[in-house]
């Protein structure tokens, strides 16, 4: 059997797939992941939350990142492991999907917002530490370019990219809902991810625990290969539109 045979007999047979993605889905669209060789903390050391807190220095740093897309987590267009994904829940096989990426190309490729549980945050805007107030960049800017602090109009927090910083807690309201979840799902479907970085990599497994069936597909091992009813090391967009083409004709016959 082909390995996209088994993945669309997989993805047939189940009617509640949680979608867990990590960086391999988007390197496909040309953001760099994190930690191999030339990713993003190969060329620059990471800011830490306290820091960014305690610094105008380090926040000035965050913001020139930000400004200058020095992370390359932005501007990137979907490829066709994002249109599959949309497919699927298009099709309503797939009701959520739970990512570590930042970059929106979930969002951007037709998942309605409230199905993506970010649980990283989102690099393509900024919230206010304090209240919450979501700002776009561009509004931002002028006063960065000033050398103004970025505070709040509302409450006058610090205001930081929606990202989640080293040592800044997990959201846990996103959190909360994709250990929900990850405990209705039947089949979890991990889509380009190490499964090394906790507790997002608890999930899978969690799943995995209360009975649903876990399938990874990943360029590379992971420690929760052993668990998995299916590995598959390949190209997640072409394996994925091939395998959701499958689906989609098995509900048109």
């Amino acid at each position: 059997m082909s390995d996209t045979d088994a993945l669309a007999q997989m993805l047939l047979a189940a009617n509640r797939i949680a979608v867990f993605t990590g960086a391999g889905i988007s390197t496909e669209s040309g953001i760099p992941d994190f930690r191999s060789p030339g990713g993003v903390w190969s060329k620059m050391k990471p800011i830490y939350f306290e820091d960014f807190i305690s610094s105008r220095d380090a926040r000035r740093e965050s913001w020139a990142r930000v400004f200058n897309r020095t992370a390359g987590w932005t501007g990137a267009q979907p490829n066709t492991g994002h249109f599959a994904v949309a497919d699927l829940v298009h099709m309503g096989k797939v009701n959520s999907i739970i990512t570590q990426n930042v970059d929106n190309l979930h969002q951007d490729s037709g998942v309605p917002e409230a199905q993506v549980i970010e649980i990283h945050g989102n690099a393509s805007y900024a919230t206010c530490l304090d209240c919450g107030a979501r700002y776009a960049f561009d509004a931002l800017q002028p006063a960065w370019e000033r050398d103004e602090d970025l505070v709040c109009q509302d409450c006058h927090g610090l205001i930081k990219s929606a990202t989640i910083s080293f040592g800044q807690a997990m959201p846990g309201e996103k959190m909360a809902r994709a250990e929900t979840i990850a405990l209705q799902c039947d089949l979890m479907l991990v889509l380009g991810s190490s499964l090394a970085v906790y507790p997002a990599a608890s999930l899978p497994l969690l799943a995995k625990q209360h009975g649903a069936r876990l399938v990874i597909v990943n360029r590379d091992e992971t420690d929760q290969d052993p668990y998995a009813d299916l590995v598959l090391h390949a190209e997640i967009g072409r394996l994925l539109s091939a395998a959701t083409d499958s689906v989609r004709q098995a509900f048109q016959s």
